[in-house]
């Protein structure tokens, strides 16, 4: 990247895409010399808006793959392949990542509230993994809290009818058949 020269006298002028600074020349008069660039040096130099978008495209890239990056590590092996990212093309023409996702198998498991409700809290988690979950981030985790509410249902369901079975035959066991 150009870096802004603001002494009037510069002893060195940075040179583009981060090659090492070349020394100005002074001739006999002590005016100032620029090295000779190329055209295409030239055309690679870019303007104090295009500098500003550029490091803000970097940064907005070193955030989503952080945020997608969090989501694949708290989900684990519901986690649907890698994450996929929408690109956006600076004016260096370079592609940086200005959105993303991944996608979670989100499915109950059949037959298995226990299961679903431990799959529904690992959903969440992975929802809200990132420092600053999206307004989706917060859709999946509502819907992933619902999803253990339903499957925390089935299971007191479960033990209350379990619990009732066990209860009649411990009390069918105890009737007396004596004669």
């Amino acid at each position: 990247m150009l870096a802004a020269i603001s002494s009037p006298l510069p002893t060195v002028f940075p040179a583009l895409q981060g090659e090492q600074a070349v020394p100005v020349e002074q001739d006999k008069n002590s005016t100032e010399k620029l090295p000779e660039l190329s055209e295409q040096s030239l055309q690679q130099e870019l303007s104090q808006e295009d500098q500003q978008k550029l490091e803000y495209l970097k940064s907005r890239d070193r955030e989503v793959k952080t945020h997608e990056q969090a989501h694949l590590s708290a989900a684990g092996g519901l986690a649907m392949g890698g994450a996929s990212f929408s690109y956006e093309k600076g004016p260096d023409g370079t592609s940086y990542a200005i959105g993303g996702e991944v996608n979670i198998d989100t499915s109950d498991v059949a037959g298995d509230p226990i299961a679903t409700l431990k799959k529904a809290e690992t959903i969440r988690r992975a929802a809200l993994a990132p420092a600053n979950p999206s307004a989706q981030d917060k859709a999946v985790a509502s819907q992933a809290s619902a999803m253990a509410n339903k499957a925390r249902a089935e299971i007191f369901q479960n033990n209350q009818t379990n619990s009732g079975i066990a209860h009649n035959e411990s009390n069918f066991n105890k009737i007396d058949l004596s004669v």
